[in-house]
């Protein structure tokens, strides 16, 4: 689909917008955001009136970002302070920088030091492959609060095509060491025209449920044969991340991970409470036209 021209296909946010062709692996084009809206938020608020946090001077801030938007991946900039990035919904190791990728359903903790001498320092959410932003800003007492424009001069990039933030995590706690019971591939698959998302060449209705006994411990695979990255999240679970594409980690534990266009990621979890259990890309148009499977666990 890299090469189809999507512009007579907006239909803001009720139906499949531009699509936005970056390259991706092996120097195909993966697509990115099908669905356009018009008005990317944080915490209810645009960047024509942010949400303005005072924060002390010479003080520490851990900001929690959660992703809880329906079909948008962003990038969260902190600007010109470093970031150390503590937890991706469970502990990690830190991870040092000013801009970390988040999928939708994902949530990051990141801790933030206030210069002594005091400021404003806006916290903003890049729309990737494209040019809108929200976000929030922290202040000193006193500090003057310029405003700042929706729009950045040039488009985002596209997250996680190479999986580096997601290789470069490292669980505080690892799952313990044990050979998995079953070691299921859920291929991931779909296309914008017809629009319809599939797990294993199935929609939900046709789905074949991924099965276990409750202590078993499952190895799952998602293997990404669309061009569009597919944020994987499972109901009632937190996995570990232990495989990106043929590299074996100890990555981080969580419950949603992003899987890009053409990408692998291998996930370990021990089987939980006897139940079914949703299983589903959390890009919610991918979801409701069939992208969902279930976790059946039996006693």
């Amino acid at each position: 689909m890299g090469g189809m021209a999507h512009s007579g296909m907006d239909v803001g946010a009720t139906g499949p917008g531009d699509m936005m062709a970056m390259p991706g692996m092996d120097g195909m084009a993966m697509d990115l955001n099908d669905y356009n809206f018009d008005a990317y938020l944080a915490n209810d608020r645009t960047l024509d009136d942010p949400e303005v946090v005072q924060v002390d001077k010479g003080g520490r801030v851990l900001v929690r970002v959660i992703n809880a938007a329906a079909a948008t991946v962003f990038w969260v900039d902190t600007g010109t302070l470093l970031g150390r990035l503590v937890a991706v919904g469970e502990p990690v190791h830190p991870l040092f920088g000013s801009r970390f990728g988040l999928a939708m359903g994902q949530r990051l903790d990141i801790e933030l030091d206030v210069p002594r001498e005091g400021g404003s320092f806006p916290l903003l959410a890049l729309r990737e492959g494209a040019r809108e932003r929200t976000g929030m800003i922290l202040s000193t007492k006193g500090a003057v609060v310029t405003r700042l424009a929706d729009m950045s001069e040039a488009d985002h990039p596209a997250f996680s095509g190479d999986l580096l933030q997601e290789t470069a995590l490292r669980a505080i706690t690892s799952l313990p060491d044990r050979a998995p019971t079953s070691q299921p591939m859920l291929m991931l698959g779909g296309s914008m025209m017809p629009y319809v998302w599939t797990i294993n060449g199935q929609t939900w209705g046709t789905h074949i449920p991924v099965t276990a006994r409750s202590g078993e411990r499952v190895e799952i695979m998602f293997h990404n044969m669309s061009m569009m990255a597919h944020p994987m999240h499972l109901h009632g679970h937190a996995f570990q991340v232990v495989g990106v594409g043929n590299k074996r980690i100890a990555g981080a534990v969580r419950d949603t991970v992003h899987v890009p266009p053409m990408g692998m990621v291998t996930v370990a979890l021990d089987a939980g409470e006897a139940a079914r259990w949703m299983l589903h890309c959390h890009h919610m148009p991918h979801l409701s036209t069939g992208m969902m499977t279930e976790f059946t666990v039996s006693a």
